[in-house]
This record gives structure tokens, C-alpha cells and sequence, in this order.
């Protein structure tokens, strides 16, 4: 299998690092080389998170190079915009619809973007909008939207079907489990390929 590449971009306390890691899981139980690398930034106070997955027969690196990503996992819209750089144009940007404002637009530094969704959906690559904090408060939980975005994202990555409910029981605690593997459906069934 070819190297697949994996960008994932969100704001701290989305679940980017619990995404990243349910990806990889997903790859190694597929018995593929998997490299994972993180970026924390000020997760803590609201800063940008990014994570990069990389899936294949044989991975040499972590990190993605720019405009090699097959996609684009933004978890809030901002993100997704400030990383499109990482995707090649037959590549896909699937992005949380949802709008977080990073601390420098709270703290009054500076403004939030009022035309992100039409920057994004001008771009080369196919696009996906995915309003998955509404798709999660519908599973049962709107903190499940991290999961949501893997759903969507798992229709595009070359990993078995049956191994998807398998990472997520031995990833998510069994009290919200549930909840997480309704949320990971719901967001398959989002996008149409």
C-alpha cells in the first residue's frame, strides 16, 4: 500500500490527539507501518492543535510534506483554512462547519473571518463541510464530534471496514462508548463518497 497522508488540525480540547490516535490504531491493526506526530501548541489555553498520520506498507517519516496530504481533517473551520497548504488537489479537506475563536480573536487582537466557508470551498481539492457538533449532540454526546470527523474521514481512507469498531472499543472508555460508535456512524453516512 502507498503511503496515505493525514493531517489533523483543531483548536485544544476537540480530540485532535484521540483522533490521530484512533487513526494510527487503525492502521497498525490493519498491520501497516504507521508514523503519528504531534503538535501541542497551547492546547491548554484554546491554541491550535495539529497532528500528522501517516499510513503504509513502508513509512520513513512522520511528518506530511506540504501539499501531500490526501486529507485535510479540520475540526474547526479556521484550522482547516490556516492548513490547506498540506493537501494535494486530488486530496480531500473534510472540516467541522463549527466556528471556535482562537484566543487572539477572544482576547480582541484580532478578528475571526467571516468568509472562511467560500475560501474553503474555492480551493482545487474536493471539500467537505460537516456540521459535527450537531451530528454529535444528535448520537448523544456533542464532545463525540472528534469521532464524527473520523467517520467522515474513514470513507476515504483505505483501511477495512471491520476494523473501524474495533479501534474505537479498545480507544473510548466503555461508559461512552456507545455514544462514540453511533457518532462514528452518523459521520460515515455524511459523506457520500
Amino acid at each position: 500500500m502507498k503511503t496515505f497522508n493525514i493531517v489533523l488540525a483543531g483548536v485544544g480540547g476537540q480530540g485532535v490527539i484521540l483522533a490521530s490516535k484512533i487513526l494510527s490504531s487503525a492502521g497498525i491493526i490493519s498491520n501497516l507501518d504507521v508514523k503519528q506526530s504531534e503538535v501541542h501548541g497551547m492546547s491548554q489555553r484554546g491554541g491550535s492543535v495539529t497532528s500528522h498520520v501517516r499510513i503504509g506498507s513502508k513509512v520513513y517519516s512522520p511528518l506530511v510534506v506540504e501539499g501531500e496530504g490526501d486529507i485535510v481533517l479540520g475540526f474547526e473551520k479556521l484550522e482547516a483554512l490556516r492548513n490547506k497548504h498540506w493537501v494535494k488537489s486530488t486530496g480531500k479537506i473534510i472540516y467541522n462547519t463549527m466556528k471556535v475563536s482562537p484566543i487572539t480573536v477572544s482576547a480582541g487582537m484580532t478578528h475571526y473571518p467571516e468568509d472562511i466557508d467560500e475560501k474553503l470551498s474555492n480551493l482545487d481539492c474536493d471539500v467537505y463541510p460537516v456540521d459535527a457538533f450537531e451530528i454529535a449532540s444528535k448520537s448523544g454526546n456533542p464532545k463525540s464530534a472528534n469521532i464524527v470527523l473520523v467517520g467522515a474521514a474513514s470513507n476515504f481512507i483505505p483501511i477495512e471496514e471491520n476494523v473501524w469498531e474495533k479501534v474505537l472499543r479498545e480507544n473510548i472508555p466503555a461508559k461512552i462508548l456507545d455514544v462514540n460508535l453511533k457518532a462514528f456512524e452518523m459521520g460515515k453516512n455524511c459523506i457520500q463518497k
